[in-house]
Order: C-alpha cells, then sequence, then structure tokens
C-alpha cells in the first residue's frame, strides 16, 4: 500500500476514532426550545378552541408554584356573569378574619333583595335568617343570587367589594351592581320601585324578545360591550392566585373558601368536564345571554396546582360549545403543566 494511502486512512481513522466535540463546542443550544415549542402548542390549541365560539374567548392560566402565565386574549374584558361571586366572597371572608362578621352570624332575609329562583321563597317568611357560611355555600356552589345579594349588601355594596380587589392590586376586574340590578341591566331596564319578579315580568310582557333571548341563550351584544361588572381574563386570575397564596386572606379563610368552591355543584361540563376522574377542583362559574365563564384551581396529581379562567361572551352557538370550549382549555393546560418539560419559571407570555 503506497505511504500516501496509509497516512490517508490512519487520519480517517483517527477522526473516526476521535472524541466528539462537546456541545459546548457547537455553541449554546437553542434557548428553551422545548419550553417554547410546548408554550406554542398551548397557545395554538387556546386558539382553536376559540375558533369553536362565534364569539369571544379569554384564557388565562397560571403555575402556582413557578408562576408562569399563559393567556390567550388575557387583556379583553368580558362579562363575569356569576363568576363575580369569586370577589364578594373574597370581601365577605375579608370582613370575617378582621373581626366585623362572623361565619355564623344570622343575616336577615330582607324581601327587598329578593330576586327569583333559588330561595326566593324564603325571603317572605317572617323573621327568616340564615347564616353567612350558608349563604357562602349557597352563592359558591348552587350560585343562588338571592344569597348573593344578601352577601353584598353586607359586604358594603359593589363598590366596597371593588375596593377589596383594587387593595389586592388587582386591576382590570370591577364590580358595580348586585346581582339583581346586573340582571336589569341585561335586560335594558331600570326600575325605580317594586320587586325584582314584578319588574322582571313586566319587562318580559312589554318584550317578548327578552323571554326568546333567555329560552334561546343568545347573546346581549350591547350589555356584553359596557364596562360594568367585568374582568378581563388575566384579572380573574390574578384575585384567584392571590387567594391562593394566602396573600389576601387567613389561613383559615382561604381553607374555608377553597372547600366550598371544591363542591360547586354548576358547571360540570366546564373546567372539570374533561379532567381526570377524581382530579381536586374549586371553582366558580358564571352564565348570561351568550356568555358562559369558569374560575378555578386545579390539583396536579403530584400535587401542584394551577388556575385557570376561561371567559366567553358574545357567543350564539350555546351551553355545550361554550361548556366545551372551558372543558378543551382546562384539559390542556393541565397536560400542558403535567407533561411539558424544563418549563422556564414566572414567564408570562399573552396573545
Amino acid at each position: 500500500m503506497p505511504l500516501h494511502r496509509s497516512i490517508s486512512l490512519l487520519a480517517a481513522f483517527g477522526l473516526f476514532f476521535a472524541p466528539l466535540p462537546t456541545a459546548d463546542a457547537f455553541g449554546p443550544p437553542p434557548k428553551s426550545l422545548v419550553q417554547q415549542t410546548a408554550e406554542a402548542k398551548l397557545l395554538a390549541e387556546f386558539t382553536r378552541f376559540a375558533a369553536l365560539s362565534d364569539g369571544t374567548v379569554g384564557i388565562a392560566v397560571r403555575d402556582l408554584q413557578t408562576g408562569e402565565t399563559q393567556s390567550f386574549n388575557g387583556d379583553t374584558l368580558f362579562p363575569m356573569a356569576s363568576a363575580y361571586k369569586v370577589a364578594v366572597a373574597g370581601r365577605i371572608f375579608a370582613l370575617v378574619d378582621a373581626g366585623e362578621v362572623r361565619l355564623d352570624d344570622q343575616l336577615a332575609l330582607d324581601p327587598a333583595l329578593a330576586s327569583e329562583g333559588g330561595i326566593a321563597w324564603m325571603f317572605n317568611r317572617p323573621g327568616a335568617t340564615l347564616s353567612v357560611d350558608r349563604l357562602l355555600e349557597l352563592m359558591l356552589q348552587k350560585s343562588d343570587n338571592n344569597a348573593t345579594d344578601i352577601l353584598v349588601a353586607r359586604a358594603g355594596g359593589p363598590q366596597a367589594i371593588t375596593a377589596f380587589v383594587q387593595k389586592l392590586g388587582v386591576t382590570g376586574l370591577r364590580v358595580d351592581s348586585d346581582t339583581a340590578h346586573l340582571l336589569y341591566r341585561a335586560m335594558g331596564i331600570h326600575p325605580l320601585s317594586g320587586s325584582f319578579r314584578q319588574n322582571a315580568d313586566a319587562a318580559r310582557r312589554a318584550n317578548p324578545q327578552l323571554v326568546t333571548r333567555d329560552i334561546r341563550d343568545l347573546p346581549n351584544l350591547a350589555f356584553a360591550m359596557e364596562p360594568q361588572d367585568t374582568s378581563t381574563p388575566t384579572a380573574m386570575l390574578d384575585l384567584i392566585t392571590a387567594y391562593e397564596s394566602g396573600r389576601a386572606l387567613s389561613a383559615a379563610s382561604t381553607q374555608r373558601l377553597f372547600t366550598i368552591m371544591a363542591h360547586c355543584e354548576t358547571g360540570k361540563a366546564r373546567i372539570v368536564g374533561m379532567l381526570p376522574p377524581g382530579t381536586a377542583v374549586a371553582h366558580k362559574t358564571g352564565s348570561l345571554n351568550g356568555t358562559g365563564n369558569d374560575v378555578g384551581i386545579v390539583r396536579l396529581p403530584d400535587g401542584r396546582r394551577f388556575a385557570v379562567v376561561a371567559f366567553v361572551m358574545k357567543d350564539s352557538k350555546g351551553h355545550v360549545s361554550r361548556d366545551r370550549i372551558i372543558a378543551e382549555a382546562s384539559r390542556a393546560t393541565y397536560d400542558y403543566f403535567l407533561y411539558a418539560p424544563d418549563r422556564a419559571h414566572g414567564l408570562a407570555h399573552n396573545s
């Protein structure tokens, strides 16, 4: 074999057997490539779910251990509907922590605060009362509007609830009405006297379209565009995060709040709908004329928790479609926080 060929072969074998250069020799790998791919996939899923609605969808989620936050239309204002009751509960528990209210206090069921449905029938019983704790259960678990308005009055009214939220540093959430007056605005009426039932029935007789809208669950576009009683998904996420972190309430009040919310009876097809059976969830829903909301805390199998807020407004496809959007968003978030590896901590991304 010619000498030059032998040298070439030896050089080739030398290159083959030589140790490979370290990763650093090629420069650092693309920063958080897997993280970016997982985030992109999650946000793409949110976009896909939003396309199931002919209205507007807002989603905000947060890993409660790392603070990582992802959102879709996170800074858009949405009608809260009954999701505002999460803020009412926080204000009541803050009063409990301040010693101004006790959970076993009995509050009178003032007939002037009765609306319809739920425990409205109890308001006609002379001297009827319920404890603050029972009213909180009715408000958060059954979404009872009558119980809510008793608590709103005891909380000091809508402005006091908004002030409580703002004191926590939460911006983008405002409470302007108790439930009865929120529903009046949704119906487009402004009565000065009379019971809620009388005023609502009169409005329905005068405008049968109100009945049609309720039966068909159609959106009230004018109401959905009003700034009153609205929140961004991010603001609601910040509020529920403040509760969970212990920054807003005492440990006892925080525990009681989430225990009540863990037994929510409404919205079984929303946040909970597609999660594995037995997943621990504490949540509160809201529904009103083309609006479907849910906000809650979900526990992962390893004990970590995440918060999720999903709002849908101006939707005419019906509650089944809205529920599916919320359920899909909840499950996609569950899988993301459970399985996506090497996620950066404390990052916030909006779309």
